[in-house]
């Protein structure tokens, strides 16, 4: 059976439909604990009469862990593409619960301990997350940089971001219902994975809830596969290009407004604050932080089109608002009308050229005309060319 991590099964699969809580772990060489977190999943199931499977999924080891899984019970799916999310991807696609708990192999997060998330899966929650801030975190099972800045401020980052009501972003041990897990098409590779499922849930409008979980420090003697710099920036990146709001948006309409209303000002001369003098050289720089903010805001609306169109990004309700009023048409004619003053400010700024036969002229008087009038020229021509891209990726909107 493949899978979206280029998978194959080698044991035999529980009967589909008898299976209430599949748990998931990610195996790459985690020959000194993998017995261990098995183990305690066997007991949970035996302790809490749950029908359950542990299903292992191998991304590559070479220290026996495939025999390991085998031995103690769990069924062993192997992933051949490479990475934290392709494993999960692999794991996850092969269960065959209604529900699935995903957690690392490293005997870092308590087995025995995942009644909370069960209740909260039976009760209908879509995504269940660990919370190890408020579970506890052992002396010495979190760096110091992990729990202190990258954990705390890319949780805040989530938060703030997409509105996200998660305490800890990046919690490994999370129980999510199958059904909702095929909703979010996650597409991640990496350790970007796991931002992925909780960004998809909240902007799919899922039912999230968070449970206290612990962690305690890693099992085994060689170091994680955990990179902090590395990996640190690729959940932020992820972050940032999932959210062309903070990324563009809102940092172009910041430079467009104020780059707009300080040329505004200085079109009609130069303003004096106390001892400084603001003439055209500020209205030039003006008038090319307008150009960048108005460049910002058309890769939004790009950028949202496009994650819409391939399925990064739910079709939001004002979706159809954008294609219906931003369309080709309205684009087009005001891109003509932005271009056609800007033609006829340098018109201007030519017949004024021709009325001193074309000698010298006063930069201080021309270039309010000149720079105006390159810039909206600039626009308009961005804007038609715009139009003409954002109904291109607009085109199976219906």
């Amino acid at each position: 059976m493949s899978t979206p991590g280029d998978t194959r099964e080698n044991a035999p699969a529980v009967e589909a439909g008898e299976v209430e809580l599949s748990v998931v772990m990610p195996c790459l060489d985690e020959a000194e604990t993998l017995a261990t977190c098995i183990d305690k999943v066997h007991r949970f199931f035996e302790r809490s009469g749950v029908r359950g499977e542990v299903v292992v999924a191998d991304n590559g080891s070479t220290d026996g862990s495939q025999q390991i899984a085998r031995d103690h019970g769990a069924r062993v799916v192997d992933v051949e593409r490479r990475g934290y999310g392709s494993a999960l991807r692999g794991g996850i696609e092969a269960a065959r619960g209604r529900f699935v708990v995903m957690g690392d192999a490293d005997d870092s997060y308590d087995f025995l301990a995942l009644d909370d998330f069960l209740r909260e899966l039976r009760a209908g929650c879509d995504l269940v997350m660990g919370n190890r801030f408020r579970g506890g975190i052992a002396p010495g099972a979190m760096p110091f940089l992990h729990r202190y800045l990258g954990n705390p401020v890319l949780s805040l980052i989530g938060r703030v971001f997409f509105r996200a009501g998660v305490g800890d972003f990046h919690c490994g041990l999370r129980g999510f219902r199958k059904d909702a897990y095929a909703k979010m098409k996650l597409r991640s590779t990496g350790m970007e994975f796991a931002s992925e499922m909780v960004i998809k849930s909240t902007l799919l409008g899922l039912d999230i809830a968070e449970v206290p979980t612990t962690l305690q420090p890693d099992g085994r003697t060689r170091a994680p596969h955990l990179r902090t710099w590395r990996d640190g920036w690729r959940h932020l990146r992820f972050m940032l290009l999932f959210s062309p709001r903070w990324l563009f948006l809102i940092p172009g309409v910041i430079a467009f407004v104020i780059g707009a209303v300080v040329a505004g000002a200085l079109v009609q001369g130069p303003v004096v604050l106390g001892a400084v003098e603001f003439d055209i050289q500020t209205l030039y720089a003006a008038s090319m932080l307008s150009l960048l903010g108005y460049q910002l805001i058309v890769f939004a609306l790009f950028t949202k089109a496009f994650a819409v169109t391939e399925g990064f990004h739910p079709r939001p309700a004002y979706y159809d608002w954008i294609y219906d009023y931003i369309n080709l048409e309205a684009g087009v004619i005001v891109g003509l009308a932005m271009f056609a003053v800007g033609v006829g400010l340098l018109a201007s700024a030519i017949l004024g050229w021709q009325a001193v036969d074309f000698g010298g002229l006063d930069p201080r008087e021309t270039m309010r005309q000149v720079v105006p009038g390159g810039l909206l020229m600039t626009l308009g021509v961005q804007t038609i060319y715009s139009s003409f891209f954002l109904s291109i990726l607009g085109l199976d909107r219906d």
